[in-house]
């Protein structure tokens, strides 16, 4: 190198002399800051950094260490913020590269926490290296150092989701600001979410979590969390619900027609069970159950022509005529004409002349001669025996006549007597055989019937008669309610007993019968306003509820309520039965601005299986029209069956009843057996009366009413037999009657009645009587069995204890208690749901939700899952529902169903909180306090 290349070599050395004392100058002499001790005197190459400092977090107190590593390096310095560290707070080591021979050297500082904070700059705390060499110097990146720190509480929490299947799902999540940036994980459960390993699910989006299709399996609880180097922190928990819709189920097949000739119905049903409505899903709208009309043909039996003219007589002395199967012919199965089509007669009246000689002068062969003797012999034979027969069955009916055995049950007819003779002797030797009973219609109204049809009831009906105490009771002197309390049990006061009349003294009877008050009808009335109130008929379950601004302010009405004791005006078509009495309420021309209940009671076993039950009413002509099928989906009005009442949502008054057709032989009606005896009794004799009626408290209260006026006493708790309409056939009889004690009369013991006089009683009560006679007028005790049974069905038995000494006998009341004290409420004090809890429960519910947690809600819980179109079609569908409610719960203890209910919606309702248990049991105690319940 020459002296020009030295040259240069000074002049930089020289220049950074000048630079380091320029520093040092511009530093101060207190600084503390010196210069390297040594500068290059040999040539080399610039620092390369091996090692540069990283940027740093102090945690907490601790301070943190930067080091940086160069080669070939004679001096490192660290500097700070612009502004050199003191060389006393370097570290500094120094090695050899034993690959290149070069000089490494590596420097630490340590930064703290109080240096951070009292430094005050625009940019964050930073530090960087300086290395110098023979040629020169080299700068390391800046790294900077700052406080590491994490807040509580995050900037957005992830909210609660409640989504269909299917949909999709965000859960958004702004961790709390923290340095370093927080990473954040999810939780499901307290698991961690993988989304690598579940496609469906996406968490890089800004911390959020994205389900992209919800599944059943996505519903649980989700945490997010976020945490650095300093803290980790959750966020509060989000419950994701996903929920499923309901779906309808395929229709299934038609039915077949419900009638096998004429106009009938089919039906076909569906479920919302595909899929059912899970974690609070909608359930299905529109209807499970389609009907339509068929019509089958029916089968026409033929019948024959009229007779044609008889021939002309042939040459065999006979003419012949003929008829024909044509009016009308056989046709879709039906029978063919029984008998002949053809008829032939001798027509010479025995004057035919074979061979040109009178037929009476032939003479006939031996053998034609003995048949005809034999013949004519056994003719007068047969004629002979059957005088003698006549003539004996007529002297024995004049000598057995004193014994009743052709004498019906008067006491049925007049009230007051019963035609036996206690003079009779049992027959202790009777066998159990069943025949037809004679059954009669309510004699009360045949004022025309003659002596002899009333005391020879045999002279015109040809049966097998075994029983003649079997009579269909028409009930009389019913009781009239017109707001007053009646009592559940017999009055003692009344002694009148059955006496004993004997045939032969008529006139009385038939005074009595003609005399006899009868009441036609149950009727109470009411005065009622805006505020409402509910009509009871006691003892009858028929009431109706009239709700709160049903009636416009400032106008009352005076409502009555009545109920047809007398013969039923709906007259059956085909095998349509009467199941429930006639209800009336009015006055007809009044309107209601919002629907009453009515609540009929009816005898039918629920099911729609083997019953379709129609709910009609009387037009004012006095027709029947159908208003609605139970089954049936209408907006018009509502129909809710329970076991032993109808509850019916209505907006007109008038006449309505409940009638079914049955649709199997496995429908049932429910009937009511009791048996009743005498109050007191001062012969031998003693009679037993045994009623099948309706299973309805009102056609009950008519056997009570009627026992009531004749004295008479029940003997034991009512029973409900369940009554098949398979055509067979009602035994009652008397069982275990103690012997040497007491005997029973004569073809008394057991008493059948056919099938048709049972199920189409028409409410008419179904009357039978037995006579009993005690050996000696010591016997107080009675104690014998009543078996009541249908042929190939249900059976009961009444188990009679009874004393006939009525000072010794245990009353048994009729009914447990009366429906209400007074037959009419007005007021808050007629609903059991106080108004102000009524106007909570509307303002939750009658806002519609997508989600059906609204009315529809609310009716599925008090288990109405049936025509909700009705519902929707009124201005507040809750407080129809609770006033459906209020109908159905008349009699019930208490508040518990409802409570239930609003505990249960409670929970995704927080309007609901503030309606506790505690006001629900206030509210009952109330209730049943003003009500003296």
């Amino acid at each position: 190198m020459g002296p020009a290349g030295s040259a240069r070599r000074w002049l930089r050395w020289l220049g950074l002399c000048f630079w380091a004392a320029g520093a040092a100058a511009a530093r101060g002499t207190d600084s503390g800051e010196v210069l390297p001790e040594s500068v290059p005197s040999a040539p080399g190459t610039l620092p390369h950094f091996i090692e540069e400092p990283d940027d740093a977090y102090i945690i907490k107190s601790n301070p943190i260490a930067l080091r940086c590593k160069a080669r070939p390096a004679m001096q490192i310095f660290f500097k700070c913020n612009g502004e050199w560290v003191h060389q006393n707070e370097h570290v500094s080591e120094e090695s050899l590269d034993e690959s290149s021979g070069l000089k490494v050297r590596e420097v630490f500082i340590n930064v703290t926490r109080q240096q951070v904070e009292d430094f005050h700059g625009p940019e964050d705390y930073w530090c960087q290296c300086v290395a110098w060499s023979h040629l020169g110097t080299s700068k390391s990146r800046k790294a900077s150092v700052r406080i590491a720190y994490l807040r509580k509480n995050f900037e957005q929490d992830p909210q609660g989701r409640e989504v269909p299947i299917e949909g999709m799902i965000v859960l958004h999540c702004r961790p709390p600001e923290g340095v370093p940036a927080a990473e954040v994980e999810w939780l499901k459960n307290e698991e961690p979410i993988d989304s690598e390993q579940d496609e469906n699910i996406d968490t890089r989006a800004d911390h959020n979590l994205i389900i992209r299709q919800a599944r059943l399996s996505d519903s649980g609880n989700y945490t997010c969390t976020a945490a650095n180097i300093v803290a980790k922190r959750r966020s509060l928990s989000a419950t994701v619900v996903v929920y499923v819709n309901g779906g309808w189920s395929s229709w299934t097949e038609w039915s077949a027609c419900n009638v096998r000739c004429g106009r009938g119905w089919q039906k076909r049903s569906r479920t919302c069970t595909n899929p059912a409505p899970l974690n609070g899903g909608a359930f299905c709208e529109g209807m499970s159950v389609q009907k339509i009309t068929c019509t089958s043909l029916c089968p026409v039996d033929g019948s024959w022509e009229v007779w044609s003219e008889w021939s002309v007589c042939s040459p065999e002395c006979e003419h012949l005529r003929i008829r024909e199967c044509t009016a009308p012919p056989p046709r879709n199965g039906g029978k063919f004409c029984e008998g002949l089509s053809q008829e032939s007669e001798n027509c010479t009246d025995g004057l035919c002349i074979l061979d040109k000689k009178p037929l009476h002068e032939i003479k006939p062969q031996s053998i034609e001669n003995a048949s005809d003797i034999a013949l004519y012999s056994g003719l007068g034979a047969a004629v002979v025996a059957v005088a003698v027969l006549v003539i004996g069955v007529t002297l024995y009916r004049r000598s057995q006549s004193d014994y009743g055995v052709d004498v019906i049950d008067s006491s049925a007819l007049t009230g007051n007597s019963l035609l036996l003779n206690p003079a009779m002797q049992p027959d202790l030797t009777v066998s159990r055989t069943y025949s037809g009973p004679i059954c009669l219609q309510d004699p009360l109204d045949k004022e025309l019937m003659t002596e002899s049809s009333l005391f020879n009831p045999l002279s015109d009906i040809k049966v097998k008669v075994q029983s003649s105490f079997m009579v269909s009771l028409g009930v009389s002197e019913r009781a009239e309610y017109h707001g007053k309390n009646h009592s559940g049990t017999f009055p003692h006061g009344n002694n009148r007993g059955f006496s004993t009349v004997h045939p032969r003294n008529k006139m009385p009877y038939i005074q009595n019968l003609s005399s006899f008050p009868t009441r036609t009808e149950l009727r109470t009335t009411g005065v009622f306003g805006h505020l409402g109130g509910r009509l009871v008929m006691p003892n009858t379950g028929v009431s109706l509820l009239i709700p709160h601004g049903a009636i416009p302010e400032e106008n009352s009405w005076e409502i009555y309520m009545s109920i047809n004791q007398g013969e039923p005006s709906l007259q059956s078509e085909g095998s349509e039965v009467l199941l429930s009495p006639e209800v009336t309420c009015g006055p007809p021309e009044m309107i209601v601005t919002t629907p009453f209940a009515l609540t009929i009671p009816h005898c039918a076993d629920v099911s729609s299986e083997h019953w379709n039950i129609h709910l009609k009413k009387r037009t004012q002509q006095g027709k029947w029209e159908e208003v609605m099928s139970v089954e049936d989906e209408s907006t018009s009005c509502y129909c809710l069956l329970d076991p032993f009442a109808c509850h019916v949502l209505l907006d007109s008054f008038g006449t309505y009843a409940l009638t079914g057709e049955p649709i199997t032989d496995c429908a049932v009606k429910q009937l009511k057996v009791a048996v009743f005896g005498c109050m007191s009794c001062n012969s031998l004799d003693y009679n037993l009366r045994v009623y099948c009626v309706d299973n309805t408290p009102c056609a009950f209260q008519e056997v009570v009413s009627d026992e009531r006026h004749q004295g008479g006493q029940l003997l034991e708790e009512p029973k409900l037999l369940h009554f098949k309409g398979n055509t067979f056939s009602l035994q009652i009889s008397v069982l275990d009657i103690p012997p040497f004690l007491w005997r029973i009369k004569p073809f008394t013991a057991c008493q059948e009645v056919p099938f048709s006089r049972v199920w189409c009683s028409n409410r008419q009560p179904l009357h039978c009587a037995f006579s009993l006679e005690r050996y000696t007028p010591t016997t107080t005790q009675l104690s014998c069995k009543i078996c009541i049974r249908q042929l190939k069905g249900h059976e009961q038995i009444l188990q009679v204890q009874t004393s006939i000494l009525e000072s010794e006998r245990e009353t048994i009341t009729f009914f447990a208690q009366e429906d209400s004290a007074f037959p009419a409420q007005t007021g808050p004090k007629a609903f059991k749901i106080p108004y102000s809890i009524r106007q909570r429960i509307c303002a939750t519910f009658d806002t519609p939700n997508a989600k059906g947690k609204d009315w529809q809600m609310l009716a599925q819980k008090n288990s109405i899952n049936r025509n909700l179109s009705y519902f929707a079609t009124q201005s507040s569908p809750s407080a129809v529902i609770l006033n459906l409610w209020e109908a159905r719960h008349q009699h019930d203890g208490d508040l518990d169903s409802l409570a239930c209910a609003l505990e249960e919606i409670g929970r995704t309702h927080t309007k609901l909180s503030n309606i506790t248990e505690s006001q629900l049991d206030e509210a009952d105690f109330n209730y049943s306090r003003q009500n003296g319940l």
